[in-house]
């Protein structure tokens, strides 16, 4: 019955799996060792987030209605006059939302700046706040987060939180407990509801957005634990970026934290949908949510997108760096072409795993002459994209497979010559506190590392 099942399991991966490589690999393993890789198949094996509503996707007709007027108030409210650019057409498509003009958004780096300005838009809200994390946890930042939304809730406020519930697996019960017995809206995204998802564990909605009143929205790489302060030990200082976002830009936000919480708690919370654009807002800005629900790849195409249509440069910040074959590629070839290509890593490492899996793609990076830097100055978390003088990207997504094709992920994606200015600022002061590294850097590592790098190459696709 075990190899029977394997070999079910077997055609299964060859037509369900969504890349080439991992069919080859779940065929192979679920033939070969049907004991071991049958139960990792059906926990890890699945590219599709099968039963997850997402409203302008697949899903319930009150959400789809949303939606779609949504999308009109937008174009309305601050749509592009006259006729989009083809990269910004495509980019419009996949986020299923339209750019829009009249948006103000401020760079928030680090800890100290991005709370300051949450805690203080949460303590001025008049009507709602809808809080999502991937993490938080149960310390001296959480139980401050915690106190601000207890207070609002007392205070008449309809107060909504979500959270990735193996991103937040050490969260003790009581603190959940106390949030509800306040009249805070709590509840756990749980990736593993329904019968067909019972053991699917390899799904994490990794967004992390605030929205208060319909008016205000932060989104970008911060979660909510004292580490993104700096007070961990064991990583030191803590380097991330957020935005804060006004305009119409705010209610895409807002709508996917709607689709996010329509999926956990089975309800469309009663909200403003009506855009604003902000006073002193004249930025044109797209809110791309991403996810295993979508019909494309999201994420990824989005990265192509950029990559091969960069004409001067591209820099990249992420912790990680474990692309496919098609980023690496598309890198490739813009360098080939004379696009100036910069990645920038944390030399420490959360991951380990990750981490060796990132040296694995040195020598396909190194000969095409695309750049590569290691943060010195503490663990870099942030993830921002920089395509040329125009175009940058500040959100959840990390350069790895999870993020392309098994995590929720959203980006603030913003087409402005002076906020990409201030990302190039900010990003010149971390390449100042970084390593450039040196060609043939992996071949001088010990024979133990080489081989741990190609063991967590084969691992990447579910790393």
């Amino acid at each position: 019955m075990i190899y029977l099942s394997g070999i079910f399991s077997a055609f299964h991966a060859a037509v369900r799996t969504r890349t080439a490589q991992g069919a080859v690999a779940w065929t192979i393993s679920l033939i070969t060792f049907p004991y071991l890789a049958l139960p990792l198949y059906w926990i890890f094996g699945r590219g599709r987030f099968h039963g997850y509503v997402a409203a302008r996707r697949s899903g319930d007709l009150k959400i789809h209605n949303i939606a779609t007027e949504l999308r009109g108030r937008l174009l309305d409210a601050g749509g592009i006059d006259g006729a989009v650019t083809p990269s910004q057409q495509v980019l419009e498509t996949l986020a299923g939302m339209p750019f829009t003009r009249g948006n103000n958004v401020d760079l928030l780096e680090d800890g100290g700046a991005a709370y300051g300005a949450m805690f203080g838009a949460i303590d001025e809200a008049d009507d709602y706040i809808l809080l999502q994390s991937y993490l938080i946890r149960d310390d001296d930042l959480g139980r401050d987060l915690k106190a601000r939304l207890l207070r609002k809730a007392r205070n008449g406020l309809a107060v909504y939180l979500l959270y990735d519930e193996i991103g937040s697996y050490g969260l003790p019960p009581a603190f959940g407990a106390e949030l509800k017995a306040g009249g805070v809206r709590v509840c756990a995204f749980s990736t593993t509801q329904g019968p067909i998802n019972r053991f699917q564990l390899n799904f994490r909605n990794h967004r992390k957005t605030l929205v208060v009143d319909g008016r205000l929205a932060f989104v970008g790489g911060l979660n909510f634990g004292d580490e993104y302060l700096g007070r961990d030990g064991q990583y030191g200082p803590w380097r991330d970026t957020h935005v804060y976002v006004s305009g119409p830009a705010v209610q895409a936000v807002q709508l996917a934290f709607v689709e996010d919480w329509y999926w956990a708690a089975h309800e469309v919370p009663e909200l403003l949908w009506e855009p604003r654009k902000a006073e002193q807002g004249g930025k044109l800005a797209l809110v791309l949510p991403t996810g295993p629900a979508d019909y494309w790849d999201s994420c990824e195409l989005f990265l192509l997108e950029v990559i091969t249509t960069a004409k001067r440069r591209i820099w990249i910040a992420s912790p990680y760096f474990v692309p496919d074959e098609q980023i690496i590629g598309a890198l490739q070839l813009a360098r080939l072409r004379g696009v100036e290509v910069r990645i920038l890593l944390s030399k420490k490492a959360d991951h380990f795993l990750v981490d060796w899996a990132s040296y694995a793609h040195y020598p396909m990076a190194e000969r095409a002459g695309i750049e590569i830097y290691r943060y010195d100055a503490g663990f870099l978390h942030q993830k921002v994209l920089l395509v040329d003088d125009t175009l940058a990207s500040v959100g959840t997504a990390n350069l790895d497979n999870r993020s392309f094709r098994l995590n929720f992920e959203i980006s603030m994606v913003i087409w402005d010559r002076g906020f990409a200015g201030e990302v190039e600022a900010m990003l010149l002061n971390d390449f100042s506190a970084s390593r450039k590294v040196v060609a043939g850097e992996l071949d001088e590592k010990p024979l133990w590392f080489r081989f741990g790098v190609s063991l967590s190459r084969l691992l990447a696709p579910i790393l």
